[in-house]
């Protein structure tokens, strides 16, 4: 089985368990091989709330690793979920293991005021 079958299935698994809904959002990342994307996700009605990522054009001008900008995402979407008044969320690693960036993101997000 390849790998992205394999993460496919990992994902279907979590979110069977993990749902948002607008009082406690879920934030959802994905990960690609040059770029992190995160999203708040209202599942009730299936809206997105809020996003970042790290080609937006504030991060995208900073230097730094990969993993430096997953922790400026994390901290851009606690910004953006306080202005909109959510400081309680779910955390989906979309199937990704949790360290490296992801885990970035997630310390960026509790820095910013997120709780999860």
């Amino acid at each position: 089985m390849n790998k992205l079958v394999k993460r496919q299935k990992i994902r279907y698994r979590i979110r069977k368990k993990v749902s948002g809904t607008s009082q406690k959002p879920r934030l959802s990342v994905f990960r690609s091989n040059t770029d992190i994307y995160v999203q708040l996700i209202d599942d009730v009605s299936g809206k997105t709330l809020a996003a970042a990522s790290s080609k937006d054009k504030d991060i995208a001008a900073q230097k730094g690793t990969r993993i430096e900008k997953s922790k400026l995402v994390g901290l851009a979407i606690a910004r953006k979920a306080t202005e909109l008044g959510i400081n309680i969320i779910i955390f989906d690693r979309g199937g990704n293991l949790y360290h490296g960036r992801v885990k970035s993101v997630a310390d960026g997000a509790r820095e910013g005021g997120l709780q999860f």
